[in-house]
């Protein structure tokens, strides 16, 4: 996986206008991080997964992430997007985007308790196999009477 990604002079004069002024000591290579960042959401990778031409991951991830909550990366798609002059669609496929298992913020009711498929499952096999006999409810047999 060595078909790293790298921001060009032109692309880098384009965003410098976005960067937040650096205060006190000074950042680390502006370039370098922000392909870094490009690359890891591009591929969907983990941040420690990064290419160590990038920098340290660590880097990567609180840049991205003090960035984010600053608001640089919505500035620098605004204003992008306003320098165009003539309108363009831009569409994001669906089977490029990853989601994480915990990501679907479903959030379980205080004493609501799904029921348990696999239990179900596991003995609905067992009947249909002939492992344990089919269990019936007392009052299914008792409307099931002779005279009905």
């Amino acid at each position: 996986m060595r078909d790293l990604y790298w921001l060009t002079d032109g692309q880098m004069e384009r965003l410098r206008p976005f960067f937040p002024n650096s205060h006190g000591k000074p950042r680390v290579d502006d370039r370098r991080v922000l392909s870094g960042i490009i690359f890891v959401n591009r591929n969907g990778l983990r941040w420690r997964d990064a290419p160590r031409e990038y920098g340290p991951h660590k880097t990567l991830y609180n840049r991205w992430k003090r960035w984010s909550a600053m608001g640089i990366f919505i500035r620098m798609m605004e204003g992008l997007a306003a320098g165009k002059a003539e309108p363009q669609t831009i569409m994001i496929d669906a089977t490029y985007l990853k989601a994480h298992r915990t990501a679907s913020s479903l959030r379980v009711k205080r004493g609501f308790r799904p029921p348990d498929r696999a239990h179900q499952r596991g003995h609905e096999y067992e009947v249909a196999c002939g492992r344990r006999p089919e269990r019936t409810s007392a009052r299914l047999l008792h409307d099931s009477g002779p005279d009905q």
